[in-house]
């Protein structure tokens, strides 16, 4: 019997039909892919200093038991970053310098978390400060009565607040002259065996029985002087009784501002301290520096509740008081799922290491390494289109868009309990130099630490609802 030949015409039928599944199912997969378009700028020229009139002049006729009657108030203040305090700077000496910074800011915090697995009843506190990784962002206020204004770093990784003060051991030069408290009726020091004097991780105590601070930095700066009590004024809203360090010997690596005001959640903080004043709110909103002139700002009071932002819990580290510890359980590309990326990655265990937390004062967001890992390569597979270029500096994944207005960018979405938040593309893929270079804003760290940066934070308005034990994030919180 004669074997059946395969018929030809049949066979390339066949074919063609599979061809042409295999056709749809890529072009479906494609037109799910979700991507958004990013604007292709160079870096930004450092910023210019302006303030309102009212925080500029000094006042002295407005009286502290104004704001002490009221039960609960609302003030904001204007946010600048610290590139506006550099001079005869170019824009891509500025950009280096800020990786600098974040290097120092990144290893200050994950030494912090690290030091709780050795160090029993640990608290930050003793290792934060104004050094080069000391925060991103500051403010001008008054200290004392009459007021005397001064730039202040704000952060979110630190307790207590402090500021140069006159006469000086040892100061480093500041924008402003440098505070005298005996120039200032609401000035107290603090003795030695006073309930605030007893907040502090490390108090010390000198032969007049004045309560002593030291800050520590993990560069080896520090600030060391009188714990006291002092009236801040924001935008002519005083707040009196402040507790915080008046600094006699301030040495190393320091900004040019005056001080720090601390906003973490140790118990020493601004916002702990003021916490029924301000019914423990506050939320800031960081604008892109190289899209925008407004200034940024932050909100301390009810009106720092965004009705339109999402919510996730804030966790507790028993081992460390100090950071705003939040839950990620995931992130997505393209709209899909990074493999690989599990909430898993990111616990607190039981030595207070791990855990993600939100940072005011560090640049660009640090994974642990295997979700870095996975998200990178996700994000690379859906950007292949885009022309690679070299590394630079702590980013392994750059791409050339020279000669381009704008191109077409993976969606990015970071997944917390309860809440996602979907990046613009100016969040993961920034400038690194004037002729085209972008890298995807995003690296690996060894340490168990995750951190959520300040570039993944613009333009949103971020709430730190400390009454309700939740940090919210609002869409173009800043307009």
């Amino acid at each position: 019997m004669e074997e059946a030949k395969p018929n030809k015409a049949a066979l390339l039928s066949f074919l063609a039909f599979f061809l042409s599944l295999s056709a749809a199912a890529a072009a479906a997969a494609t037109s799910n892919f979700q991507t958004q378009t990013l604007t292709v700028n160079t870096l930004p020229h450092p910023p210019i200093l302006s303030w309102p009139e009212s925080e500029s002049k000094s006042i002295s006729d407005f009286d502290p038991a104004e704001s002490e009657a009221e039960s609960t108030a609302i003030f904001s203040l204007q946010l600048h970053h610290i590139d506006a305090l550099s001079t005869n700077t170019t824009p891509h000496q500025l950009f280096n310098l800020r990786l600098q910074r974040d290097a120092a800011r990144v290893h200050a915090l994950t030494s912090i978390a690290a030091a709780t697995k050795s160090v029993p009843g640990f608290s930050s506190s003793v290792i934060s400060g104004l050094a080069q990784g000391s925060g991103e962002y500051f403010t001008r206020l008054g200290v004392g009565t009459p007021a005397r204004y001064v730039y202040m770093v704000l952060d979110t990784g630190s307790d207590v607040v402090w500021l140069q003060c006159a006469p000086c051991r040892k100061c480093y030069q500041e924008a402003d002259p440098v505070f005298d408290p005996s120039k200032s009726r609401t000035f107290a020091k603090i003795p030695c065996g006073a309930p605030l004097c007893r907040r502090l991780d490390s108090p010390g105590c000198n032969r007049n029985k004045v309560c002593q601070y030291q800050v520590s930095y993990g560069d080896g700066s520090f600030t060391f002087g009188d714990f006291s009590t002092e009236t801040l004024t924001f935008r002519r809203r005083r707040v009196a009784r402040v507790a915080l360090g008046c600094g006699h010997d301030n040495e190393g690596l320091f900004v040019g501002a005056a001080g720090l005001l601390g906003l973490g959640r140790g118990r020493l903080s601004f916002p702990a301290q003021t916490g029924r004043r301000f019914n423990q709110k506050f939320s800031y909103c960081l604008v892109d520096r190289s899209a925008s002139s407004k200034p940024s700002s932050i909100v301390f009071g009810d009106a720092a509740v965004s009705r339109t932002a999402r919510f996730t819990p804030l966790l507790k580290n028993p081992k460390l008081d100090t950071f705003y510890y939040v839950e990620l359980i995931g992130i997505s590309v393209g709209g899909t799922a990074v493999r690989g990326v599990s909430a898993s990655l990111f616990r607190i265990d039981a030595t207070g290491n791990g855990g993600v937390i939100i940072d005011s004062g560090t640049s660009v967001t640090r994974l642990t390494r295997p979700a870095y890992i996975a998200l990178r390569d996700a994000y690379r597979a859906g950007a292949s289109h885009l022309k690679r270029a070299p590394e630079f500096s702590l980013f392994d994944t750059c791409y050339d868009l020279s000669g381009q207005t704008s191109v077409q960018v993976p969606k990015v979405v970071l997944h917390f309990r309860g809440a996602d938040v979907s990046l613009p593309a100016s969040n993961y893929m920034i400038p690194v130099d004037n002729s085209g270079s972008f890298c995807f804003a995003f690296a690996g760290t060894m340490s168990g630490l995750s951190i959520i940066g300040n570039i993944q934070q613009q333009g949103f308005r971020v709430v730190y609802d400390l009454a309700g034990s939740r940090v919210g994030f609002a869409e173009r919180g800043c307009e």
